[in-house]
């Protein structure tokens, strides 16, 4: 049977506030690199049906794999106290993941509880969900009328042939298509469609896809293929720069670029000159955006990741499970975050690539 793939974690650190921080339990607050704290990406499962080569490749991932029990996991309530102490420190936007998150049972109800949530300045939740667009078709109404914002779908091909090996699982990409279809017809808009581009498997793919969506409203991604995690392979040879992607695309589809929505936006973006829509490129390999980063990683038992290539994390189920306060809690993510240094993408190198990394699986993207 093989074991579950889970970082070493330093205990000390979970749940001892770190030395000559500057603690406070609510309000404004800035890690070393003077980087607020904006965004929460809550992974609310490690299960998916799909088996994608990057992310839970079949070989690891397969029959005998042990995925968390159901009592790990953070319950619904957990989940929502959390996100507000969260939020007391500046966090607006809290996106969904997993695993495949519709695959949490009742994950209607965690919406239609955070839906309920408003930011420190009394505004609703910016609240959003990444899925693989599977079950996205006979779930989209439901998730809408919970409260959800928006959704972002992963997609890695129109090519049906290409898109099936690619998530290891024989799913059809009609199937994710009506999902997007279903998503936009709930008000779930505008879908983002989230394409991994890799070397020899999917680039000739890229201006298909671009093209298939120009003049829809919806907004596809193409994202450098990451070294996220420790299983899935990855090579520099397999990364397609995302200038690349843009010359593609530019060279049928004349593009220009556009000023970001947002500071610490992770996509950087480009809209056709005859007024199509708008693309995004996201190259955390050749590119680094860490000094803009304002994620935060909320793992599906209750541990806090400060960095997608994390390798430890910082446990907050045990402080929720043994009865800590509020405050203590809060104080407790005000001063993790006050202490983060993280910036693996600016640093990447032969040294830090062979670090044993979280996987993408059950940190979400």
């Amino acid at each position: 049977m093989t074991d579950r793939i889970i970082p070493v974690l330093d205990e000390r650190a979970a749940l001892r506030v770190p030395a000559g921080a500057v603690v406070a339990a609510d309000g404004h607050v800035a890690d070393r690199l003077q980087r607020p704290l904006r965004d929460l990406r809550v992974s609310v499962t490690d299960r998916c049906n799909f088996r994608c080569t990057y992310c839970m490749p079949k070989e690891v991932f397969d029959k005998g794999y042990r995925f968390l029990p159901h009592a790990d996991l953070l319950t619904f309530e957990e989940i929502t106290r959390l996100a507000r102490l969260f939020i007391a420190h500046g966090v607006e936007k809290i996106r969904l993941t997993g695993g495949e998150p519709l695959l949490r049972k009742d994950i209607e109800r965690l919406i239609e509880m955070l839906a309920r949530l408003r930011t420190r300045h009394g505004r609703p939740l910016d609240l959003t969900l990444t899925t693989n667009g599977s079950i996205l078709a006979r779930k989209a109404r439901a998730l809408a009328a919970a409260g959800l914002k928006r959704v972002t779908v992963s997609l890695d091909g129109l090519d049906d042939a290409v898109f099936r090996r690619l998530n290891d699982a024989d799913f059809p990409v009609s199937a994710v298509l009506e999902g997007i279809a279903a998503a936009a017809d709930a008000g779930l808009a505008p879908v983002k469609v989230n394409m991994v581009v890799k070397r020899g498997v999917n680039e000739h793919e890229i201006v298909p896809m671009a093209r298939h969506f120009r003049g829809s409203g919806h907004i596809v991604r193409f994202i450098e293929f990451m070294d996220v995690g420790s299983s899935n392979g990855w090579r520099l040879d397999d990364v397609v720069p995302s200038r690349e992607v843009i010359r593609r695309i530019d060279a049928e589809m004349p593009l220009e670029a556009v000023e970001p929505n947002y500071g610490g936006e992770v996509a950087e973006r480009w809209r056709y000159r005859d007024g199509g829509g708008e693309i995004g490129v996201i190259s955390s390999v050749t590119q680094a955006f860490c000094r803009d980063c304002t994620r935060a990683r909320l793992s599906t038992e209750g541990r806090l990741y400060l960095c997608l290539f994390a390798t430890g994390g910082y446990d907050l189920r045990q402080m929720l499970r043994a009865g800590a306060d509020d405050a203590r809690i809060s104080a407790a993510i005000g001063s993790i975050w006050h202490v983060r240094g993280d910036r693996y993408s600016e640093l990447r190198s032969e040294a830090t690539a062979g670090l044993r990394k979280i996987e993408m699986s059950y940190i979400g993207g």
